[in-house]
């Protein structure tokens, strides 16, 4: 494995993450790592939380909206292109795709996705549809 990773966007997903979106995956370096998520118009990904990760996403394409809960606070955000959120270890979220195009971001997972066991569901503000 080189020491200066390098991957481009792939056309196709790599995977379906745990709440159902399409993951392209990007570069990973030893303390973080970096996708591509992408949710088709209309549909509602499930909520869920992480055991051990947070994340940073920004909004590349689409619009959409956001749930985030940790703790007693709890924030729904509408997304689009340029907007950055964060989803702190513990926190639950939800998003979904409103607009005729995909909801696009890019995530970077800190530390790096430890694998299938990390994300597990929780109630979420919206019917998931995938």
């Amino acid at each position: 494995m080189s020491m200066l990773p390098t991957r481009r966007l792939p056309e196709k997903p790599d995977t379906i993450a745990p709440d159902g979106s399409e993951v392209r995956l990007l570069a990973t370096a030893t303390r973080g790592s970096m996708a591509h998520f992408r949710l088709a118009p209309g549909d509602v990904a499930r909520a869920a939380a992480h055991r051990t990760v947070e994340e940073l996403w920004i909004f590349t394409r689409g619009r959409g909206r956001m749930w985030r809960k940790l703790g007693g606070e709890e924030l729904t955000v509408e997304v689009a292109p340029g907007t950055s959120i964060a989803i702190p270890l513990g926190a639950s979220f939800q998003f979904r795709s409103d607009g005729d195009e995909p909801l696009e971001a890019v995530g970077v997972t800190i530390p790096p996705w430890p694998g299938d066991d990390e994300a597990y569901f929780v109630p979420g503000p919206w019917q998931a549809t995938v």
